[in-house]
């Protein structure tokens, strides 16, 4: 599976060990979502910067939603199917979001795709951004709750 990253905190008074985590990550700004491989390396860099991102496993469904609506090029177009169907080997983009979420495609290895989604603060706001998921805040491993987040992330209006 793949892991949806979402930076949840600012920059003030973070270590600097943290914040070069966080660049490493691209998570340079508030309400910035990467996608991540599922390896060990990854999941070090996930669990050092705990205290300022959210993340967990993304559903295919959710991730062709987030791409469909907040995923861009490099020109500022956003990613369609005929797009996907013409730069990939896969004929759809939920058949892409299927493969990323199935560790056997990178969402980065989209031609001239930007490895940064922009994300609006979730609708009703965040639960708490000092504590963690399990105590009742935002912060840290989340699992499938992620896609509830990202959904509530996707502006539509």
């Amino acid at each position: 599976m793949s892991y949806a990253a979402i930076r949840v905190r600012g920059t003030v008074n973070v270590r600097g060990d943290i914040s070069d985590t966080l660049m490493m990550l691209r998570l340079n700004r508030v309400n910035h979502c990467v996608i991540l491989p599922n390896d060990p390396a990854t999941e070090g860099m996930l669990r050092k910067a705990k205290d300022y991102i959210t993340w967990g496993e993304l559903r295919p469904e959710t991730l062709a939603k987030l791409i469909l609506k907040k995923g861009r090029l490099e020109s500022g177009k956003g990613i369609t199917d005929a797009y996907v169907k013409k730069n990939t080997k896969y004929k759809s983009l939920i058949a892409f979001s299927k493969a990323v979420c199935e560790d056997k495609e990178r969402f980065v290895n989209l031609e001239s795709v930007k490895p940064v989604i922009r994300l609006h603060p979730p609708i009703k706001g965040y639960e708490g951004i000092k504590r963690t998921f399990v105590e009742g805040g935002a912060l840290g491993y989340r699992g499938e709750k992620i896609n509830d987040l990202v959904d509530r992330m996707i502006f539509e209006g």
